[in-house]
């Protein structure tokens, strides 16, 4: 069932499934919406744990026209949940959602016991030539200009596409209509052009601040970055000694968690026993 957080400069759409165990809160990418934990969170209540997937501002059904959509912000939306919710909580974050939960540990670590970054843009990007000489890489990029630049639904799918290599979920052609059809509504892909402005170097900034344990996890076939493992290894030597552990999923893309949430919530359940001993 849905439900609604009234935060500064808009209203946030969450559901809370699970009893009385431990809360983990599951935040997004851009683009999306809670659904993309369709998979995930039922597998975490019946772990034991109470789970809140939260829509960011400008997706699903949260609220349009908010002023900035940038990791700080969200940052601030994801804490004022966690505290609605009688905290603290694990936050998991996805893409843009990744760099919002390392802001978010940082700022208040009173209300976050743990991180989970999946795939995460939390630092600032750099491209070389060498990147480009990456095929995936490049096309990906590519896709995301021309969503970005155009407010593109075609150039959305097609990113998409790459982004999920291999076999696709069971339910990708509805899955797809349901998000072209949320970016068509009025105000959701300028929250998006807004997400895809905005810079990760207020996440970046933030990672030697974390004093939580934080576990990051990268497809072998993420098209974002040329390298996805130096990604996360950068991101994991960017903490605190003894916090970071990173996790390599062979074939997946920017979206391991929709690909294979078996092998993402077994690498999810292991960190957080680790975390609470």
């Amino acid at each position: 069932m849905t439900e609604h957080l009234t935060v500064d400069g808009g209203t946030l759409a969450y559901e809370v499934t699970g009893g009385a165990g431990p809360l983990v809160v599951l935040a997004h990418g851009m683009g999306d919406s809670r659904e993309a934990y369709r998979f995930v969170a039922p597998a975490l209540v019946d772990a034991g744990y109470r789970v809140a997937a939260v829509d960011l501002r400008g997706c699903g059904e949260s609220s349009v026209g908010w002023a900035s959509c940038t990791r700080t912000d969200i940052a601030g939306d994801l804490l004022a949940l966690v505290e609605h919710l009688g905290g603290p909580a694990v936050l998991v974050g996805h893409s843009i959602s990744g760099g919002a939960a390392t802001i978010a540990a940082a700022k208040s670590p009173a209300l976050v016991t743990a991180v989970v970054e999946l795939t995460p843009f939390t630092r600032a990007q750099h491209v070389g030539l060498g990147d480009l000489r990456v095929a995936r890489f490049r096309r990906g990029m590519l896709h995301l200009l021309g969503t970005g630049l155009f407010g593109s639904t075609g150039q959305w799918n097609r990113y998409l596409d790459l982004a999920y290599p291999g076999p696709k979920p069971a339910d990708w052609d509805a899955r797809l209509e349901r998000i072209d059809a949320m970016l068509r509504e009025p105000g959701r892909m300028k929250a998006q052009q807004q997400m895809g402005r905005s810079g990760a170097g207020d996440a970046g900034a933030q990672l030697g601040n974390v004093r939580c344990p934080v576990l990051v996890v990268q497809g072998t076939l993420d098209p974002d970055w040329a390298s996805p493992q130096a990604e996360g290894e950068a991101i994991v030597a960017a903490l605190p000694p003894g916090l970071g552990r990173l996790e390599m999923i062979a074939g997946a893309g920017h979206y391991p968690h929709v690909q294979f949430p078996e092998q993402v919530v077994t690498m999810m359940l292991s960190f957080l026993d680790a975390a609470r001993a």
